[in-house]
């Protein structure tokens, strides 16, 4: 990520991906702001109402899918947002910053520990009960936008390597979290579906191994791929990811493909797609909650963890690998600095409410009403300890 290819604007992509990040996150915090107020309004039952809204998409008749609004976010929009991640990883693996050994090991080690520790924490407060574990992995995730929005606001107080470090840790962390929600957040699996997915994704290696070069026939061939996914019980979402990887790096002329996807599509991601999940899934009533219910042990686990769990997990990964020489420090930054960017990892928010969303699916609106004041609470004191750490300039 610091300098990848350019997208004929004349710009940095690095930096293209900064301002889209942090513009994007200020736009997020407003979504989730106006969620909350409108959701202990009297207009709450209107909102309930928007995000219930049934929607339909009938193919011919051969393809029906009706759900409520909340589901063609969190199933379609947000497969758009996996769609952006997936080139991200790529252009970061093929030709950025973790293109190499070297480069990629301290933030591979250091969001493996950031996601193993919180998930611990979470796991231990709720031992106890078996339905609330499901949550276990709902701490282990980052807000990207919402993490690099708060270092691009802090400004100078961040050293450049330390926003390099952050953004990489993110996108390890997303790598991660699909990993999760493949293989622990699963339904009832359709084998046909399955199949037809697995077909469409092996078109998608043939595609790329004969040299085509157009994404359309990507993007078609990745619809289809959602739609099977979709019907399989495998999260619909992950179909994007798939197609991503399978998008060549450079059309047929030798211009950038994958990057310039990455580069058109990252507003509509920062400013519309993500903006909707938040202010669709935001919404949590604090009719009958007091301060005692943060010590309920679903909030406690999930707070505990993005607060504690992820400044702990991230610094102490990354201080074992910087102290046994396997890896090197980042450049020019103080250990308090890197401490504070480390706390910022624990801004959970988009991420934390997605894979809640699919732990606690089909349980009770109290479980949705205490995963959401968790990871609000969790990621608004992660926010506010890792802003208050690197405020002093060093």
């Amino acid at each position: 990520m610091a300098k990848t290819q350019d997208y004929n604007d004349g710009g940095n992509a690095f930096t293209r991906f900064f301002a889209h990040e942090a513009a994007g996150g200020i736009v997020l915090a407003i979504a989730a702001v106006l969620a909350l107020v409108v959701s202990n309004s009297g207009w709450r039952d209107s909102y309930e109402a928007f995000t219930k809204a049934p929607g339909t998409v009938d193919i011919g008749g051969l393809i029906v899918l009706s759900k409520p609004l909340l589901l063609w976010v969190n199933d379609l929009w947000m497969a758009v947002f996996f769609f952006l991640v997936g080139l991200e990883i790529k252009r970061e693996f093929v030709e950025g910053e973790l293109a190499s050994r070297s480069q990629a090991i301290l933030p591979a080690v250091a969001a493996l520990g950031g996601m193993v520790v919180p998930a611990g924490i979470y796991a231990l407060i709720n031992l106890s009960d078996p339905v609330a574990l499901r949550g276990w992995a709902i701490p282990a995730a980052t807000d990207i936008a919402f993490a690099i929005g708060i270092v691009m606001l802090l400004g100078s107080r961040v050293p450049t390597s330390l926003k390099v470090f952050l953004t990489a840790v993110a996108i390890i962390d997303d790598l991660g979290a699909i990993v999760v929600i493949a293989l622990f957040y699963t339904e009832q699996l359709s084998l046909p579906m399955l199949a037809g997915a697995g077909v469409g994704s092996l078109l998608l290696l043939l595609l790329n191994r004969s040299g085509v070069r157009r994404a359309d026939v990507y993007l078609v061939v990745g619809l289809a791929i959602w739609v099977c996914v979709l019907k399989s019980g495998i999260h619909a979402t992950l179909a994007g990811v798939v197609t991503a990887l399978a998008i060549p790096m450079r059309d047929g002329e030798d211009r950038p493909l994958a990057g310039a996807l990455e580069h058109g599509l990252h507003p509509w991601v920062a400013f519309l797609v993500l903006p909707m999940f938040a202010f669709a899934n935001a919404g949590v009533s604090l009719q009958g909650m007091s301060l005692g219910s943060l010590f309920d042990p679903i909030p406690l686990g999930i707070a505990a963890g993005l607060v504690l769990g992820k400044t702990v997990g991230v610094f102490g990964a990354s201080w074992l690998m910087i102290r046994s020489g396997a890896a090197s420090a980042p450049a020019g930054a103080s250990t308090r600095q890197f401490v504070g960017v480390c706390a910022l990892c624990g801004i959970g928010f988009t991420m934390s409410l997605f894979i809640g969303g699919l732990a606690f699916q089909g349980l009770s609106p109290d479980f949705e009403a205490r995963l959401k004041l968790g990871v609000l609470c969790g990621s608004i004191l992660a926010g506010m300890l890792g802003t208050a750490i690197l405020w002093r300039k060093a």
